[in-house]
């Protein structure tokens, strides 16, 4: 092990890599670390797809508008993002829907891909994901065989592309079905004809996109022995631990989404179990791993003979060695949304986690729903869109599909990555940390909370004043809706029954339980 200098560094020294999925969550935060942290790195090529009436330079600038980069102009290093070279194109599209001469140039220039653009929706049909995280896996594995400087290929896939098991090892499980078969089906049928056979097609799989990540990984497999290759799995994304900066995420998706929710007052009860492992791995963590699995697959082919080495593939995951239950957090969860509140919250945010679908349901009608409805009226009364309706109802519509993702607890060995950790200078391992040893979940989330405030919902530090005093109020009238909610209880328990105001008051506190439930 080398101990004095950045092997991962000097790697990417005067290289040239393209990314797919540039602008999603882990795509920003890559091309983020990449200019900040290995400034002699040549070219970032994105590929990137013109949309909305938006050409690819003006989505470029978009992208440079990103909060990941604010360290980036704090630091004064504005000029790096001269590297970012846009290619336009989809890979959803043949050959990326690359034009000869850009095609050209990344034949010519590329000695790393990182391909991680994909569809993940839960919901979404066979036939679109098919195409977006198999069919596009292939396309980029096809441009790969292309590239003249060729030294490296990472796919980020997922730890659930093998959701069908609960205890998962770094390795490649045999391909759920033939992948030409389920190509030819998706290019044939109509997506009446094809959502009918999905059930029997799917198998164990839960969904589409855990389907058809598993079978784009044998996609990058087909090929290892080409060139170096590397699968990157990361479990349940989260905001970032330490950089760009602590809490800084993009991302709606689990906790950071439903911390949103909630710290707005609208998400009130959340369907899940505080006693099972949730499996989160930070984004900068994931990102350090995907740069490190280039640089690694590299070292293991100069040691084999300039002969690429076997398929590597790491679980970036943490329920195995740093594994995280909402228990741990569930007396500090509201401690947290009311000490960095928002300046928008339409309610006072309190929120409990129920742990069956039944009750939440019941639980959604009276306080997602019924509340939604009158907040809804008034937003349309005073001119605004109502939103928040359509909003529990979409989340109402995609139970069945999130229960087994909800309620079922997954172990994910990751010796592959602390053995990766271990292998690399000291230097590397500061720089390009993989071991969440000393993560503090408190810590963590209270970050993501303050996170969330600040980059989903953009509410500056400054506002955090003028947030805690509407906080206040927004208890005091929290409480009293309360009072008045029991005090109207109490009327109809003596209208209806008949009996008298001490034994109608007796009935408050069983009412109290039992909605307390839900």
């Amino acid at each position: 092990m080398e101990n004095e200098h950045s092997s991962v560094k000097e790697f990417y020294g005067n290289k040239n890599v393209f990314i797919t999925g540039a602008t999603g969550f882990v795509g920003v935060a890559l091309i983020e670390k990449l200019l900040r942290d290995i400034p002699q790195i040549a070219t970032v090529y994105i590929l990137i797809r013109a949309k909305k009436g938006k050409s690819v330079q003006e989505r470029l600038q978009e992208l440079k508008q990103n909060s990941a980069f604010r360290r980036l102009k704090e630091e004064q290093f504005e000029k790096r993002f001269e590297k970012i070279v846009p290619i336009e194109g989809d890979v959803g599209l043949e050959n990326l829907g690359i034009n000869e001469q850009d095609r050209q140039l990344l034949i010519d220039n590329v000695h790393v891909v990182f391909h991680s653009a994909a569809t993940l929706d839960f919901m979404q049909s066979l036939k679109e994901t098919t195409n977006i995280n198999l069919l596009g896996t292939r396309r980029v594995v096809e441009l790969c065989k292309q590239l003249n400087k060729l030294q490296a290929l990472v796919h980020i896939s997922s730890a659930y592309a093998n959701s069908y098991l609960t205890e998962v090892e770094e390795k490649l499980y045999p391909a759920p079905d033939d992948p030409e078969k389920i190509i030819d089906l998706t290019e044939t049928l109509n997506e009446e004809a094809l959502s009918k056979l999905e059930a029997d097609i799917l198998k164990d799989h839960p969904n589409t996109y855990t389907f058809t990540k598993h079978l784009a990984e044998h996609e990058v497999a087909k090929v290892a022995a080409k060139f170096p290759c590397g699968i990157v799995r990361p479990s349940m994304i989260t905001a970032a631990w330490r950089e760009p900066k602590p809490g800084w995420t993009i991302s709606k998706n689990g906790p950071q989404g439903f911390f949103m929710g909630a710290s707005k007052g609208i998400l009130r009860r959340l369907p899940l179990d505080p006693s099972i492992i949730m499996d989160y791995i930070p984004v900068d963590v994931v990102v350090n791993a995907i740069i490190t699995t280039g640089y690694y697959v590299n070292v293991l082919k100069k040691q084999n003979g300039d002969k690429p080495g076997e398929l590597q593939i790491f679980h970036l995951t943490s329920s195995t060695y740093k594994p995280f239950r909402f228990e741990m957090l569930i007396n500090k969860m509201n401690d947290y949304l009311h000490d960095y509140p928002l300046v928008s919250a339409v309610w006072y945010p309190k929120l409990k986690l129920v742990k069956s679908l039944t009750l939440f349901r019941l639980g959604a009608i009276l306080y997602h729903f019924l509340p939604g409805f009158f907040l809804d009226l008034l937003t349309r009364v005073m001119g605004g869109r109502p939103i928040l309706i359509r909003l529990h109802k979409s989340v109402w519509n995609s139970l069945n599909t999130l229960e087994k993702f909800i309620f079922t607890e997954w172990h994910y060995s990751n010796k592959h990555t602390m053995a990766l950790a271990k292998n690399i200078s000291a230097e590397d391992q500061e720089r390009f940390f993989l071991d969440i040893a000393e993560l503090n979940w408190d810590e963590y989330f209270e970050n993501t909370i303050m996170g969330v405030r600040e980059y989903l919902s953009k509410e500056s530090p400054k506002t955090l004043p003028a947030a805690r005093r509407k906080d206040k109020i927004l208890l005091g009238i929290h409480v009293a809706v309360q009072l008045g909610f029991y005090y109207g209880l109490w009327k109809i328990f003596m209208a209806l029954f008949g009996i008298s105001n001490a034994k109608a008051a007796l009935l408050l506190p069983i009412a109290y339980a039992l909605l307390n439930l839900i």
